[in-house]
């Protein structure tokens, strides 16, 4: 994986820097001497080597340094422009030498790439480790999804169940009511009907000599029995019986008794009075 950043960073740099010198001896060795243009090249080259070499030790290291590389892409910057230089003075060729003016600048710039490459790389026990991760999250992912397509299936089946169970329920009791509602106007057209009225009262025993009894409808609907109220023990007691019943209960105990302690002993005694003769008798004789 390394080599696939680092090996086009080395072919882009080799060949930018044989252009450089190539370029600097063709265009300087008509002015000066040529040893003296293979110098200025090769410190050219030199210097860009140099920088690109301290930065890869400090990258190695774990550091970095701004001047080393604003140092380094000032030299990529010089080779480029001879090389655009020495392109727009030359006579024959211009475009392609133009065209091949840029190798400085990207060599330096593959060097980046590969220098953040290697800054983000992992181990290869790491990049397991993260697929592990992923393909673990995905099976979770798609456990939830199926999960819910299930949930919701049988939610949805239910709702069907459901509604389909109350709409017979509905059909069901629309039918009755109807039944019910065309017996009950029956009925009413037959208690409304002279004729059958008679019919019917003929058979019903009479109360009151004389006097026929009306028919009456049925109660429909859902009836409940009344109780039938408690009779009376006993005669009732007179007022002034009544009070030294009360007086006897309520001072039977020091301090005397309440209302409702004195009304309880009185009734569990099997005596009967109504409540309302019962508080004011207490009122007579607690004044």
């Amino acid at each position: 994986m390394k080599a696939k950043t680092v090996l086009p960073a080395v072919a882009m740099t080799a060949v930018s820097m044989v252009l450089t010198l190539a370029v600097v001896v063709m265009w300087l060795g008509t002015a000066v001497p040529w040893p003296v243009a293979l110098v200025v090249g090769l410190g050219i080259d030199g210097g860009w080597l140099a920088t690109l070499a301290y930065e890869r030790r400090l990258a190695a290291q774990g550091d970095h340094n701004r001047a080393v590389t604003a140092v380094g892409w000032f030299f990529g910057l010089i080779a480029a422009g001879v090389l655009v230089a020495h392109a727009l003075t030359a006579e024959e060729s211009a475009g392609a030498w133009l065209a091949v003016a840029w190798l400085p600048v990207a060599a330096k710039a593959l060097w980046l790439v590969h220098g953040m490459w290697e800054r983000t790389a992992l181990t290869p026990v790491a990049l397991d480790a993260i697929r592990g991760i992923q393909q673990e999250a995905r099976d979770e992912a798609a456990v939830a999804r199926a999960r819910l397509r299930a949930e919701a299936a049988t939610e949805e089946t239910r709702l069907t169940a459901v509604t389909e169970a109350g709409a017979r329920v509905a059909r069901v009791q629309a039918k009755t009511a109807h039944t019910l509602s065309e017996a009950w106007s029956t009925l009413e057209t037959a208690r409304q009907g002279e004729d059958t009225g008679r019919a019917l009262t003929s058979v019903t025993s009479r109360v009151t000599p004389g006097i026929t009894p009306r028919w009456e409808l049925p109660v429909w609907g859902p009836t409940e029995p009344v109780p039938a109220l408690p009779l009376e023990g006993g005669p009732a007691l007179a007022d002034e019986a009544l009070d030294a019943l009360v007086d006897e209960i309520r001072t039977s105990e020091v301090p005397a008794l309440s209302y409702r302690e004195m009304a309880s002993r009185f009734r569990a005694a099997g005596h009967s009075a109504s409540e309302v003769r019962l508080r004011a008798a207490w009122k007579r004789v607690a004044a």
